[in-house]
């Protein structure tokens, strides 16, 4: 396991997010508590982006989604499926880029400073494992770019952790 983490803030957003993927792939492992890979993990992408200012895992349990390791303010604990923007995605199984969270119906303020959020359905076949949810204290924060390679961790998350 590594024992840090390497941050270019002068990388470009996807600098960043190839930069990260890559040693989040070496940094968790199957073998290794499912809470602790999703701890570093949350620690991992709070600590290469300064626009989150929360970052975290809810999990399925097949009824609601439960709060999981995350970094960040004190959050909901649990989240009913279509509700807010994690259980919307959560429903849907469909990344959602929440620009403005004032503007997103049933929006659920688990912090009042959060402004703009994406959230990432982690899926392993067809079935809902959780979700990975950030935040910003900023308008318009996440864009196709953070969508493609959250994406593309999600993916990886539900094939080698999960």
């Amino acid at each position: 396991m590594a024992d840090s983490l390497l941050v270019n803030k002068n990388l470009s957003t996807e600098e960043r997010y190839i930069l990260l993927l890559d040693q989040l792939k070496s940094l968790l492992h199957k073998d290794e508590n499912l809470i602790s890979n999703l701890a570093n993990a949350s620690a991992a992408i709070k600590q290469t982006f300064e626009k989150v200012s929360w970052v975290g895992f809810y999990l399925f349990d097949g009824i609601k989604l439960y709060l999981g390791p995350f970094q960040g303010k004190v959050a909901c604990t649990t989240i009913a499926t279509g509700k807010g923007v994690c259980g919307s995605a959560a429903k849907e199984k469909r990344t959602f880029i929440v620009p403005d969270v004032n503007k997103f119906p049933g929006h659920i303020f688990c912090d009042a400073d959060s402004k703009s959020e994406v959230v990432v359905p982690i899926i392993k076949g067809q079935k809902l494992m959780g979700v990975l949810d950030l935040d910003s204290a900023s308008f318009n924060s996440f864009d196709e770019t953070d969508k493609k390679y959250l994406e593309k961790f999600c993916n990886f998350l539900s094939s080698e952790i999960f």
